[in-house]
């Protein structure tokens, strides 16, 4: 334990802390997201459950985060389970307003979250680990105190969401664009991305445009049918 003691392992934790503030900002955004329906004190409970088992799955996943980036198609199917999670999240906006307030369940959203924070910080992790040098204490300790500034930017975000709904919209999109950018990041692509460097924001615009306007179209869809 010597080593808490040097100047580095302090250096080291402020580079964890502050790359999981920048990383994070998509995270907090599916978590507001999924959480959004439930009633408040079921809010509350799906955000911590839901950020700190996200958190554990980091730690988890960064140990064999180089291997499974190896693998081929496997960040192409996370693009694409990306690309449903947020057409589901945007479609069932639509779907809670007319059902009103309450409907989802804390599991489903707990589901969401840790299926869409697994996808999401494949390539994160790699940059935390770097900054931890190898270092688990530090690994954990850094993950565990990013743990609070994700549970606030998603709270942020929900009561964003309640106020201005068009932010619910930008979300979706964002979760879109990352999928984009997950698929086009895969090994197998890896050469053609590497010959046309624009194609990996011509994904992620496309990502973002197939799910705002195929869940705004199924949206208008819904509302016609109910009416």
């Amino acid at each position: 334990m010597d080593y808490v003691n040097h100047p580095d392992f302090w250096i080291g934790l402020v580079k964890i802390i502050w790359i999981n503030i920048i990383l994070s900002g998509d995270n907090a955004v599916v978590i507001a997201l999924a959480a959004r329906s439930l009633p408040p004190e079921q809010q509350r409970k799906a955000i911590m459950f839901g950020s700190g088992a996200a958190v554990v799955l980091r730690i988890l996943l960064t140990v064999v985060a180089a291997k499974l980036l190896e693998l081929s198609f496997l960040q192409i199917v996370g693009g694409c389970l990306l690309l449903w999670i947020g057409l589901q999240l945007l479609t069932s906006h639509d779907e809670e307003e007319g059902a009103g307030k309450g409907t989802g369940t804390m599991m489903a959203a707990i589901r969401t979250i840790l299926i869409a924070d697994l996808v999401m910080s494949l390539d994160n992790v790699i940059a935390v680990a770097a900054a931890a040098g190898g270092n688990m204490l530090l690994l954990i300790l850094g993950l565990a105190i990013s743990i609070p500034l994700v549970v606030f930017g998603s709270t942020l975000m929900i009561k964003l969401m309640e106020r201005f709904p068009v932010i619910i919209i930008l979300g979706a999109g964002l979760i879109g664009w990352v999928g984009g950018e997950t698929i086009m990041n895969d090994r197998l692509l890896h050469g053609l991305v590497e010959a046309n460097p624009a194609l990996h924001y011509l994904a992620a615009a496309a990502g973002a445009a197939l799910v705002v306007g195929l869940g705004l179209w199924l949206q208008k869809r819904n509302t016609a049918s109910a009416h």
